[in-house]
């Protein structure tokens, strides 16, 4: 069973989250540190990464997803 369920987990829980940090980072590099990212905090993460789609490209998008869904 994956550790987080995008549709409900909030973007800042998942920030807060080392590992799924370090994924954002791998695929979309510095954004976890722009300055934007403080707006998306309380939104669940599929509303946050469907907003990112337009800024960092859908397939970073997908790998994004693939790996938060692999983590156990």
């Amino acid at each position: 069973m994956a550790r987080y369920d995008i549709n409900t987990t909030t973007m800042g829980a998942l920030l807060d989250d080392p590992e799924v940090a370090a994924i954002m980072e791998k695929h979309a590099p510095g954004v976890t540190s722009n300055p934007m990212i403080g707006m998306v905090r309380g939104m669940s993460a599929a509303q946050a990464i469907g907003m990112a789609g337009a800024m960092i490209g859908a397939d970073k998008i997908e790998a994004i997803k693939a790996d938060i869904d692999a983590l156990a």
